[in-house]
């Protein structure tokens, strides 16, 4: 009997410290990986086309022509203005650098925005109609759920339709 208390007893506390530190050697096995984008390492591309010529992106994560989470930076240049449009699925945006100005309604007009300073976070539901402008050049962070597409109320504000 005393010998099956003392195995018990060591059983108690070995099995503990057996499945402890055999979860810190899985952890120590595992090689981490992160994504980091330094400013200075943003690869910034034209486009995306859905909006007006000026327009870089850069591309931080996920796809946003595709279904599932993304994270791209916009840079657009000073008085940059995207015409009033509207999004299928929410908008999330954090202001990075510069002053973004957004209006919302039937008719957005610039005298009715709302200034965002850098730092501002925002959200606007799905078929909001809005519009931007910018003033120095701003970068704005997207983060959402893909596709991200943008439908502008005037068909012939859409930079797609150009030329057509």
């Amino acid at each position: 009997m005393k010998s099956k208390l003392i195995l018990a007893g060591v059983l108690a506390v070995a099995l503990p410290s057996a499945l402890l530190l055999a979860q810190q050697v899985s952890h120590g096995a595992k090689t981490a990986h992160a994504n980091l984008h330094p400013p200075t390492e943003i690869q910034w591309k034209d486009g995306p086309p859905s909006l007006p010529p000026g327009a870089k992106f850069a591309m931080l994560e996920g796809d946003p022509t595709r279904e599932g989470m993304f994270v791209m930076r916009v840079r657009v240049p000073d008085g940059f203005h995207i015409p009033a449009h509207t999004h299928p699925k929410p908008e999330r945006v954090t202001i990075i650098q510069g002053t973004f100005k957004l209006a919302m309604g039937d008719n957005p007009k610039l005298a009715d925005a709302r200034v965002l300073p850098v730092g501002t976070y925002g959200v606007w539901p799905p078929g909001m109609v809005h519009a931007v402008w910018v003033e120095g050049e701003t970068i704005v962070q997207f983060h959402g759920q893909g596709p991200w597409i943008i439908n502008y109320v005037n068909p012939a504000d859409d930079p797609r339709n150009a030329g057509k």
